[in-house]
């Protein structure tokens, strides 16, 4: 090999005296500096003497603190023996290493760069002394540490990721292996088993084990034909009613149901055997799951709630009138958050709830979450017996409802252009209090219609104390103004 090539491989030039020893010292340092992102000129003891960037992105990360002070102190601890291994070796002459250090800057971020150092001697003042410094070139790191930080995300992750799998498939597992009903997972193209749990052999007994065994095998002949159209009915609409089945080697119905999902790019059905009597008992005869439906799909709002009023429960239409999505956003909530009278309406229906147990048409309306508004008619029942005392409320619309409340036919004795005509013949406060005392009365009277002749209900209604709510009966005469005992 030509001793050139050698020395190229080395990492040396050929002839550097003839390109290099005429050097002006402007270009031999800005040589330098661009070989490197940063080029530090450390001193015999270890101190910053001077520095360069050939990545300029790097000067606003606070250099000029570097000038002055030891190397191994602009660093972080764990980069400190590092700093001084490379002097050391650097003075000894031991060879190139590259080193990962992280700086401090003056912003409180981290700095990493990847360093190599070499020493440079050179003639002393004094005849036959020889001075040395070190030339310390730094590479940026920071993408590459940013993609390593994104890896190591990545990977904790997966890891996360992992764990929580492998911790749903121990229940699934443990659910499938405690299931007292008999449940088996078929390949939906060959409908061959793939799994079973101890039930589903109990009641199927071995023949389950056999490679090429199918449901239609353990099922009699009138039987194989309900299982054939269950099946083209799941392919075709991805869902099924269940139906009834009976065993080879038995005389007890079975109710079967199947269900279709896909994993790993491959379809499988889910199959439950139930004994239809014991379906039976566990519905209580099946009239409950009846109420429990008409309830569901009722065209009357009906809401549960504890004794204060949040929501426990709640059927389809109430979620309509409130404009919510699903009942899980209205449990927990109070009723008081729909209801048109914030303040006013769910008290005077819970004080009427304590004192008589019932309530009955009273009118408010309902607030949607997106500002729509249903005038309703609240019932309302008060279920105190059992272990979770509750109430129970049914909210019929009544929006389209033609009104035929005598209380609302109410008019005002004076239409607007009558009471304009009495201006110039009446003072004005006499017209405004004369309305106002009409208006007055006219709010007393169906507060009282509202909460049943509750006056304590229609003093909290109209934001008035008991007191005055006496006060202003006797001076309007309206029924019997002596205070209730």
């Amino acid at each position: 090999m030509p001793s050139g090539i050698q020395d190229a491989v080395t990492g040396k030039f050929e002839t550097p005296e003839k390109f290099l020893s005429e050097l002006d010292p402007q270009v031999a340092g800005s040589l330098v500096a661009a070989a490197a992102d940063v080029v530090l000129v450390v001193d015999d003891e270890g101190i910053i003497r001077d520095l360069a960037f050939g990545n300029l992105e790097l000067s606003a990360y606070g250099h000029k603190e570097w000038l002055g002070r030891p190397w191994s102190q602009t660093v972080t601890p764990d980069s400190q023996p590092k700093v001084e291994a490379m002097l050391s070796e650097a003075n000894a002459s031991l060879g190139v290493k590259w080193r990962h250090v992280n700086h401090l800057t003056s912003t409180g971020e981290v700095l990493p760069l990847s360093y190599s150092v070499v020493t440079v001697r050179r003639p002393g003042k004094t005849k036959g002394s020889v001075s040395c410094h070190t030339m310390a070139f730094g590479r940026d790191l920071r993408a590459q540490v940013a993609l390593q930080q994104r890896l190591v995300s990545a990977q904790l992750s997966m890891e996360r990721d992992y764990w929580r799998l492998r911790h749903v498939e121990t229940r699934y597992r443990l659910l499938f292996q405690l299931a007292t009903e008999a449940v088996l997972v078929l390949d939906a193209t060959t409908e061959k088993l793939e799994e079973a749990n101890p039930a589903a052999f109990a009641l199927l007994g071995d023949k389950p084990n056999r490679p090429t065994w199918t449901l239609d095998e353990s099922l009699d002949d009138s039987s194989k034909p309900v299982i054939r159209q269950l099946l083209i009915q799941l392919r075709a609409n991805g869902h099924c009613e269940p139906a009834t089945v009976r065993l080879d080697n038995g005389t007890e119905d079975l109710t079967l149901s199947v269900a279709l999902f896909r994993q790993e790019n491959s379809a499988h059905f889910m199959v439950r055997l139930i004994p239809t009597q014991g379906t039976l008992q566990s519905d209580s005869g099946g009239i409950k799951q009846l109420k429990l439906s008409a309830i569901e799909n009722a065209p009357d709002a009906l809401v549960v709630t504890d004794l204060f009023g949040s929501v426990l429960s709640a059927n389809r239409s109430f979620l309509d009138l409130v404009q919510m999505a699903n009942e899980r956003l209205v449990v927990g909530e109070s009723l008081e958050k729909w209801l048109g009278r914030t303040g006013v309406d769910l008290s005077v229906l819970l004080s009427n709830l304590r004192q008589r147990g019932v309530v009955r048409l009273y009118a408010t309306s309902l607030r949607g979450e997106y500002g729509s508004t249903a005038n309703v008619e609240i019932s309302a029942v008060s279920l105190t017996d059992g272990d979770k005392p509750c109430l129970g409320f049914t909210m019929r619309d009544v929006g389209r409802r033609i009104v035929s409340d005598g209380r609302t036919n109410k008019e005002l004795p004076r239409s607007a252009g009558q009471m304009t005509e009495l201006v110039g013949r009446v003072p004005l406060r006499d017209i405004v209090r004369e309305t106002t005392d009409l208006i007055e009365q006219l709010c007393i009277e169906a507060a009282l219609d509202l909460t049943g002749d509750n006056r304590a209900s229609a003093a909290e209604m109209l934001g008035l104390s008991r007191q005055s709510l006496y006060v202003k009966l006797r001076r309007f005469s309206i029924g019997d103004a002596v205070p209730e005992e």
